[in-house]
């Protein structure tokens, strides 16, 4: 299951987390978000507890928008030990994000 984070959670959840962290930043409205919003969907299942799979909705929470620089979405940041390692911008295939997560297990 994925998790919600936000302007306020981002630090606890994502920066301090002790597993790589995969964070989609989407909106409602993004129609390429919706295409990507399964595949992280599925990621979470099947990565269970060896990773952190998260979702930010980037118009409820600008603030971590704004510090990323995510001017395109869906944007997706990986982060290990608090450092964003890898990123992603745009809709793509499964495959993909999942051998970027895959790198830092």
């Amino acid at each position: 299951m994925t998790i919600d984070v936000t302007d306020a959670t981002f630090e606890e959840v994502v920066l301090n987390s002790d597993k790589p962290v995969l964070v989609d930043f989407w909106a409602e409205w993004c129609g390429p978000c919706r295409m990507v919003t399964p595949i992280v969907k599925e990621l979470a299942e099947e990565y269970g507890d060896k990773a952190v799979i998260t979702k930010m909705d980037v118009d409820s929470n600008p603030g971590t928008s704004v510090k990323f620089g995510i001017r395109n979405i869906p944007t997706i940041l990986f982060f290990k030990n608090g450092e964003i390692v890898d990123k992603q911008v745009g809709a793509v295939p499964k495959t993909i994000l999942a051998s970027k997560l895959d790198a830092l297990l």
